[in-house]
């Protein structure tokens, strides 16, 4: 995996994600400068959108950072982070998937899935969205989704 040493990653997780955003943890900061956990942190239940602002926050002040959100499914977490205009964020339950998110669609949040996900597949997942780079022919859409409203 390539090295991110020199960029800030910000997790977050709900409940259901809390174990695996805490195995998660201890595995990516060796690849990154700074690994910042916005919560939850416990297993008590807790309400995602909130987890999710946060790490929008934070990603609105350093646009190079990335983030990785865990919950269920990764579903609730991608609706809520993608409100934020600034977010690029892919479920993604594969490394395909992941590949693709980063050269198609540069995306800078992963949200994953802790219930039919394993911890050892998503480490995988994010080590294919790691060593891939965005590829520049989809630029274009990527300025669509930047104005998207006004299209």
């Amino acid at each position: 995996m390539e090295s991110y040493l020199n960029k800030k990653l910000i997790i977050g997780s709900d409940h259901a994600g809390f174990e695996t955003k805490k195995d998660l943890k201890d595995y990516l900061v060796y690849y990154f400068k700074e690994v910042i956990d916005v919560g939850t942190f416990s297993n008590e239940s807790c309400d995602y959108p909130i987890i999710a602002k946060k790490l929008a926050e934070y990603l609105e002040k350093d646009k190079d950072a990335l983030g990785i959100l865990i919950c269920g499914t990764g579903i609730g977490m991608s609706i809520a982070v993608n409100k934020f205009d600034f977010i690029r964020c892919a479920n993604v339950t594969n490394k395909e998937f992941a590949k693709l998110a980063k050269m198609h669609n540069n995306a800078n949040v992963l949200a994953l899935s802790a219930r039919f996900v394993s911890t050892d597949e998503n480490i995988e997942i994010i080590k294919e969205f790691m060593r891939n780079k965005f590829e520049d022919r989809h630029q274009k859409r990527i300025d669509m989704l930047n104005k998207i409203k006004s299209l």
